[in-house]
C-alpha cells in the first residue's frame, strides 16, 4: 500500500466488490448445506469469511471505510464467540494501524501546510509513522523547545475519501447487518458522513483538545496531552506514552481491566460535565493506560491517556437531563412516568401506541448495570442484548422498531454503547452507578430506592 487511494472510481471497485463476496459465499454455504454440513458451522464459517474480507478492505482503503470499520470494532463483543478470535484479531489491527503513506508524500504535505522551513521547527522528526489511522498519520518528533510532540498528517484527498467511501457503503448497509447483530449500519454511516466536515478540520479538533487538556490539567485518573501546534490538516500535540488500550483487553490482568473499565466510565460521563464536550470516537486505539512507569505496579495507580478529538458532541450543560431522569424512574419502576417522558423527547413518535409497562420491560435489561453497586461486563451479556434486541420474534424487537431516536440524541447514544461494548470487551467489574450518580444530571436522586443485590 503506498498512497492514500483517492480516485473514486478506484476506491467504489474495491467496496462494490464487497457485496459480491458476501454473495459468492453465501452460495457456496447452500452448497454445503446441500451437501449435508450442519446449518450452524456454515453460518459461522461464512460470517468468519465475510468480517476477514471486510476489515481487510476497510483497513486498505482507510478513509471513510476505515472509520467505519473502527465505529464497529467494539462491537465485536456481540458476535458469535466462535467467530469471535478472528474477527477480534482483525479489529484489534484496524484500532491500532493501517498502511503509511510514503516519506515523500509526508514530507510533501508537511511542506504545503508548514511552510518549506517545517524543519525548522523540529529539533527530530522520525519519517516512519507511530501509527496510521482513518485520515491521518501520526509521526513522533520532537519540537524546536525540546518536547516530545505527536505530528498528525492529514491524508492528501482525506475528504473526497471519506464522502466517497461513506456513500457507497451506505449503498449496501442492508448486508453488513448480519456482521453486528442488534445494530442497525445505515443511521451510522449516515452520522459519519454528516460528521465529514468537522472530522476534516484540525482547528476544530485542536480547540476540542485544548479544552479536554486544561480541564483535566493535574487530575489523578485522566490525561490529554497539551496541543502545541496546529493548521487545518497538521495537528502537533504532546506525545502521550502508555499501555494501548487494546494490550490491556488482549492480555491485561483482571486489575488492570477493572482500573481501565473504571477509567474510561469516568471519562464517559466527567468529561461531558466538565468540558461541555462528549469525546465521541470511544475505540480502543483512542486510549492509552498510563502507568507511571510502573507497567506491573499497582493497577490502582493508572491513569487514561486520551487521544483524538476530531468528533465531539458539543453538549454546553452536559449530558442532557433527561437522560438521567428516565434512568432513575425506569430503576424507580415508574412505567408511566418513563413512558411520558419519552414521548416528551420524541423517543415515542404522536400515533404510536405503545404500552408503558412493555417499554420498561424493553428497557430494564439494558440498564441492569447501573441497578447495581458494581457490574461486571461480559461479552456474553452483550450478545445477550444484541440477541433480545435483533430477534424478530421477541417483543424487544417489536418494540424497539416503534421506537425513534431524536437527532439530538443519536452520538449520545453512539458514544455510550460503544462505551459499552468496550468495556465488555475489558471484561471489567464498573462501579458504574457512582460514575453516573456523580455527573449524569438527573440521575442521583432516588437512584438507590430500588437496591439489587450485586
Amino acid at each position: 500500500m503506498s498512497d492514500l487511494p483517492r480516485k473514486a472510481v478506484a476506491r467504489t471497485a474495491k467496496l462494490a466488490a464487497l457485496p459480491l463476496g458476501f454473495a459468492g459465499r453465501t452460495a457456496l454455504g447452500l452448497g454445503k448445506r446441500i451437501g449435508g454440513r450442519p446449518a450452524e458451522m456454515i453460518a459461522a464459517e461464512l460470517q468468519q469469511r465475510t468480517a476477514e474480507q471486510l476489515f481487510a478492505t476497510l483497513g486498505q482503503l482507510k478513509g471513510g471505510a476505515m472509520k467505519l470499520g473502527q465505529a464497529l470494532s467494539v462491537f465485536e463483543s456481540a458476535l458469535p464467540e466462535q467467530v469471535a478470535g478472528p474477527y477480534r484479531a482483525a479489529l484489534t489491527k484496524l484500532q491500532e494501524a493501517a498502511p503509511p503513506m510514503p516519506v515523500k508524500s509526508v514530507h510533501a504535505a508537511l511542506t504545503e501546510r508548514l511552510g518549506k522551513d517545517w524543519r525548522d521547527l523540529f529539533e527530530e522528526f522520525d519519517d516512519k509513522p507511530a501509527a496510521a489511522a482513518s485520515i491521518g498519520q501520526v509521526h513522533r518528533a520532537v519540537w524546536h523547545d525540546g518536547r516530545e510532540v505527536a505530528v498528525k498528517v492529514q491524508y492528501p484527498g482525506a475528504g473526497e475519501a471519506l464522502l466517497s467511501d461513506l456513500t457507497q457503503l451506505g449503498r449496501f448497509a442492508r448486508l453488513l447487518g448480519p456482521l453486528v447483530p442488534g445494530m442497525d449500519i445505515k443511521p451510522l454511516i449516515t452520522e459519519l458522513r454528516d460528521r465529514v466536515s468537522e472530522e476534516l478540520d484540525y482547528g476544530l479538533e485542536a480547540r476540542a483538545q485544548a479544552a479536554h487538556a486544561r480541564e483535566f490539567t493535574g487530575d489523578a485518573d485522566v490525561v490529554v496531552p497539551d496541543v502545541v501546534h496546529h493548521t487545518d490538516q497538521v495537528l502537533v500535540t504532546e506525545w502521550l506514552e502508555g499501555v494501548p488500550l487494546s494490550e490491556v483487553i488482549a492480555d491485561g490482568t483482571r486489575e488492570q481491566r477493572d482500573r481501565a473499565g473504571q477509567l474510561l466510565a469516568r471519562f464517559l460521563f466527567s468529561g461531558a460535565a466538565r468540558t461541555g464536550l462528549l469525546h465521541a470516537d470511544p475505540h480502543p486505539g483512542n486510549f492509552r493506560l498510563l502507568t507511571g512507569g510502573a507497567p506491573d505496579g499497582p493497577a490502582e495507580k493508572w491513569r487514561l491517556g486520551v487521544l483524538d478529538f476530531g468528533t465531539v458532541d458539543r453538549l454546553p450543560q452536559g449530558l442532557p437531563p433527561e437522560i438521567g431522569t428516565v434512568l432513575r424512574l425506569t430503576l424507580e419502576g415508574d412505567a408511566e412516568a418513563v413512558h411520558e417522558l419519552l414521548r416528551d423527547e420524541g423517543f415515542v413518535k404522536p400515533g404510536i401506541d405503545l404500552d408503558p409497562g412493555a417499554v420498561l420491560d424493553y428497557l430494564l435489561p439494558i440498564i441492569e448495570p447501573a441497578q447495581v453497586e458494581e457490574f461486571t461486563f461480559t461479552r456474553d451479556w452483550m450478545r445477550a442484548q444484541a440477541t433480545r434486541i435483533a430477534d424478530p420474534r421477541s417483543p424487544a424487537y417489536q418494540l424497539a422498531r416503534q421506537l425513534n431516536l431524536p437527532p439530538a440524541y443519536l452520538l449520545i447514544h453512539r458514544v455510550t454503547t460503544s462505551t459499552i461494548g468496550v468495556l465488555c470487551q475489558l471484561g471489567a467489574t464498573v462501579r458504574l452507578r457512582d460514575e453516573m450518580e456523580a455527573w449524569v444530571p438527573g440521575f442521583a436522586a432516588g437512584s438507590r430506592s430500588q437496591e439489587t443485590p450485586a
